[in-house]
């Protein structure tokens, strides 16, 4: 028997200075879909620095475990970098001159990579359990101020780790202490854009549009690889100042325009409410609240809401499967995020090294990809109305491409681009289908009323539980990777099974639902 208990919503809070400054930016001058608009750039505006921020890591990271008996060269002829080992004929070649190309103590030697994925453990398993403390507290507090002051904490730390070059640091401990916290204050970003996203819009279409507005995650990547990538050669502690200071300066924009709610500036959603779960995934929920007694729905009134024990969540359909699917998908999703940079740069293309700069690049192509892929995922989930389905198809078909990629991908430019592109949309496309729209169809089901106090525990669950997998993934590429690049390939297809194996029986049973509707009737033609 599922028992819920009563819990309040935070108070209204009053329109964002910026706002107050321009009077006409606010009702009745504007309209509901001017706001809902700029709600979506801004939200978008500010994960999108969230995530460029967190991508300096993984760009530096092959200048921080240079091995030392090597040096970057150009060939003389074809102006291509090279790796020059001491057995090689000198005279054909000359030496390109960037910085670090030593290593930077504690990350250089034999035990480089290994500390390189610790340091990013710290700061994701500082990101998954401050998570959910994160959707907690924004229940009670004003979300522009809380968004505000997550997205200056990650500025200044994402700083303080690039001031390390500058103030000769090596201290493996204080890097991971700053790592630790930049993790608590990024985590305060997701709660709040989706609770205010779901504060301004409803259900239709719920999959390609929060296909097209997830799509953050990636241009913030590509952003990020672009503006760290770009400064490298003057520096690796640069390649954090920028991406931190550009994340201070959304923070303006956030603080300043915000608008958390539409009661905020006199505009309604009629019959609609919001809250935000743990992890921060919001849904819209109606007036009338449910709450289960003896197994029996019944109504409440909107001065409470209800919330559904953690246990409870666990046994309502689809959640476990969806929650360990998540937890394999954004174990490859988020190694491709920290190594994929290391592992360009390290592998040669046609025979040739990239640059730093050149591979950090380049490896945006994996980014570009998801952005396809998040979007296709979305509107392929909507038309055919199955999730699971369009989950499943992606995983399948990224199998073979990723194998394709770490066979073929160093023959020539032209292939690694284009399995790198492959890879990213079939990896990042049910990774965002399962953290947006997915994850808002389990929190609205029928069993639960659609009340957004369960909704926030079921979210919390599939996303919480993701970012374990997040967390684990590039610690093990930092193990494996020194045994070689074909295990950690290994590791991600053998993950990728699992996450489709965990939805095997949900594709089933939204085949079985669609056949007793009378629709897929293709399907059953071919089936016979």
């Amino acid at each position: 028997m599922m028992q819920f208990k009563t819990l309040t919503l935070a108070p209204p809070q009053q329109p964002p200075p910026g706002l107050r400054w321009f009077p006409s930016l606010i009702a009745p001058e504007r309209t509901l879909k001017f706001h809902q608009v700029l709600v979506l750039l801004l939200t978008f505006t500010a994960y999108a620095a969230f995530h460029a921020s967190r991508k300096p890591p993984s760009i530096v990271k092959s200048v921080l475990t240079t091995p030392t008996n090597q040096t970057l060269t150009i060939n003389a002829t074809t102006n291509a970098v090279v790796v020059s080992d001491s057995d090689q004929d000198p005279s054909k070649f000359t030496q390109y001159p960037l910085h670090n190309e030593t290593g930077w103590a504690p990350f250089d030697g034999p035990r480089g990579p290994h500390r390189l994925g610790e340091l990013d453990l710290s700061f994701l398993l500082a990101y998954a359990i401050g998570m959910y403390f994160s959707g907690h507290v924004g229940d009670t507090v004003d979300l522009r101020i809380f968004l505000t002051i997550g997205m200056v904490g990650s500025g200044i730390f994402v700083i303080l780790f690039g001031l390390g070059y500058f103030l000769d640091l090596h201290s493996f401990g204080v890097f991971v202490v700053i790592q630790v916290f930049c993790g608590l204050f990024q985590s305060i970003g997701w709660p709040c854009v989706v609770a205010v996203v779901g504060n301004w819009s409803g259900k239709a279409k719920r999959g390609l549009i929060m296909g097209v507005w997830n799509s953050h995650t990636s241009v913030g990547n590509i952003i990020g690889s672009i503006v760290a990538s770009s400064v490298l050669g003057f520096g690796w502690g640069w390649s954090f100042v920028l991406p931190g200071i550009l994340i201070m300066l959304a923070a303006a924009l956030i603080f300043l325009f915000l608008v958390v709610q539409p009661e905020n500036i006199g505009l309604e959603l009629s019959g609609m409410g919001v809250e935000m779960n743990a992890e921060g995934v919001a849904l819209v929920h109606s007036e009338k609240i449910e709450t289960v007694d003896e197994g029996v729905m019944e109504s409440e009134d909107e001065e409470g809401s209800v919330a559904i024990g953690f246990l409870d969540a666990w046994r309502l359909p689809h959640v476990a499967s969806y929650a360990f699917c998540l937890f394999f998908s954004k174990l490859v999703a988020y190694t491709f995020l920290y190594w994929l940079p290391f592992y360009i740069r390290h592998t040669a293309v046609a025979g040739v090294h990239l640059s730093h700069k050149t591979a950090g690049i380049l490896s945006t192509i994996f980014d570009i990809g998801g952005v396809f892929g998040g979007i296709a995922a979305g509107f392929i989930s909507d038309m055919i109305e199955a999730r699971a389905v369009t989950s499943v198809t992606f995983l399948l078909l990224s199998i073979p491409t990723l194998i394709f990629y770490s066979l073929y991908g160093s023959i020539s430019m032209i292939t690694n681009i284009a399995l790198m592109f492959a890879s990213g949309f079939l990896v990042n496309g049910p990774y965002s289908l399962i953290t947006t729209a997915v994850a808002a169809d389990l929190g609205t089901q029928s069993m639960i009323g659609g009340n957004s106090r369960a909704l926030a525990t079921v979210t919390a669950i599939i996303d919480g539980t993701g970012s374990v997998g997040a967390a684990l993934g590039p610690l093990l590429a930092g193990y494996i990777s020194t045994r070689g690049w074909n295990s950690v390939f290994f590791m991600l297809i053998v993950s990728i099974s699992f996450a489709g194996c965990l939805l095997i029986h949900v594709v089933k049973n939204e085949i079985k639902g669609k056949l007793d509707e009378g629709k897929w009737l293709w399907f059953h033609i071919i089936v016979r």
